[in-house]
């Protein structure tokens, strides 16, 4: 019989110890604490310009109209692409005005403003905070969304004014 006690090694072991474990844990915690808002920043940076953008084309789209036919369209409802010329149509971009907007909500064509204007593109349903909608008014603007062409007229509308009274 064999009585000698177990032997343990008593060598380097291999792994990693808890704290270690740890340590590399609260470095990629705060990487990513460091990096989700630098991303949130360029996300809306990116839907602000292509909000502006449309609001552009758009724009031009319907100043021609004016332009060719002495006239506004008449007003559409929400999502919904004026009577238009084919050739304006185009300009327009249909797809892009049926679809929702990148800081949500829908595009629509308003020919009957009465406090801002008397015509105007607007997005309606909207999802973005104040702020958003003041950075993107501080390009196309003034930045204050009381005063100006862009303005906010209800909790949920907001509007480019194309023509004033």
């Amino acid at each position: 019989m064999n009585t000698t006690p177990p032997r343990f090694s008593t060598g380097p072991t291999r792994g990693f110890t808890l704290v270690e474990i740890m340590i590399v844990v609260v470095i990629i915690g705060l990487l990513a604490a460091l990096a989700i808002p630098a991303i949130r920043r360029s996300q809306r940076s990116s839907q602000n310009t292509r909000v502006i953008n449309d609001f552009r084309v758009f724009t031009q789209a319907f100043e021609i109209f004016n332009t060719n036919n002495g006239g506004w369209p008449v007003t559409a409802a929400p999502g919904v692409v004026p009577n238009l010329p084919t050739s304006i149509t185009d300009t327009l971009k249909a797809a892009s005005w049926q679809s929702a907007t990148t800081i949500g909500g829908l595009w629509q064509w308003d020919n009957s403003l009465t406090s801002t204007g008397t015509a105007g593109i607007c997005i309606i349903g909207f999802t973005c905070t104040d702020e958003q909608l003041q950075q993107i008014d501080a390009k196309l603007d003034d930045g204050n969304l009381s005063t100006g062409n862009f303005q906010k007229t209800a909790a949920n509308r907001v509007i480019l004014v194309l023509e004033k009274n």
